[in-house]
């Protein structure tokens, strides 16, 4: 039976990774955008090249009725309900506590906080038994980054969501999870990849020695949505390739680091 998928902010980086690879396991994906409609249409292109169904869905979240027109779209497009559900949009954040505005840390919360716990309520209707919600996260919630103590404060909100609503929806079938990806190559990132000496550091801080790329939160986000995931729920997957772990294979030891 054909899936029915949405995955918001699925016009560019991750969330098109993810798109893209829940249409080649034969999901039907409704590709959200937040205004970059070019984007979101090449988002769709490639998975209708490669054989795939989608279309394209516009909702600025932050916005006044943003949630309920995006419901109202999916809803309406997908008949017989929604089966995978990702929570891929968010804004991020460089701003120390000093540094961080009450308006930054309003918008924080509104899009990275707020918007998923709405995009989850207005379609749980729509939700088929047995379906997915897996939700992207960071892995800035188990380290220590001042200059993203807004970010990180609403990445652990909405991974504090995951082990609760696992619960509630436990008996139809539904699992909720959480990915909480590290450094991964994409446009937000780009820019401090581009300096050899940051990319360099992120590489020598993490176990498999690279720097991450959507694909590799895709394939994490994939398996939760598919029928390898049943039996998997409540939990926050960590997909950093092993960032941060510890000292650094044969460098200084932590007590060393200044």
């Amino acid at each position: 039976m054909t899936k029915n998928a949405l995955v918001t902010g699925a016009s560019r980086g991750i969330g098109r990774a993810v798109a893209l690879r829940l249409a080649a396991d034969g999901a039907v994906v409704a590709v959200h955008h937040g205004g970059n409609e070019v984007a979101a249409k090449e988002t769709v292109a490639l998975i209708e090249n490669a054989g795939g169904r989608a279309f394209p869905v516009a909702a600025r979240f932050g916005e006044p009725g943003a949630v309920d027109r995006l419901a109202e779209t999916v809803a309406s497009a997908f008949g017989d309900g929604l089966d995978i559900l990702v929570n891929n949009a968010g804004i991020s954040s460089h701003s120390s506590i000093g540094e961080l505005s009450e308006e930054e840390l309003d918008r924080l919360l509104a899009v990275n906080v707020k918007t998923p716990m709405l995009v989850i309520q207005r379609l749980l209707p729509l939700l088929n038994d047995g379906g997915r919600i897996v939700t992207v996260g960071s892995m800035a919630t188990r380290i220590a980054v001042p200059s993203q103590i807004g970010y990180t404060v609403s990445k652990a909100a909405v991974e504090a969501l995951a082990p609760t609503l696992a619960n509630e929806l436990g008996h139809r079938g539904i699992t909720v999870n959480t990915v909480a990806p590290g450094p991964i190559r994409t446009d937000m990132t780009e820019p401090m990849l581009a300096i050899p000496e940051a990319a360099a550091g992120l590489v020598a801080m993490t176990a498999l020695g690279r720097i991450g790329e959507p694909e590799d939160v895709a394939e994490v986000v994939g398996f939760l949505a598919g029928p390898g995931g049943r039996w998997v729920t409540g939990l926050t997957v960590d997909v950093s390739g092993g960032t941060f772990l510890g000292p650094i294979a044969g460098g200084p030891s932590a007590g060393d680091v200044h």
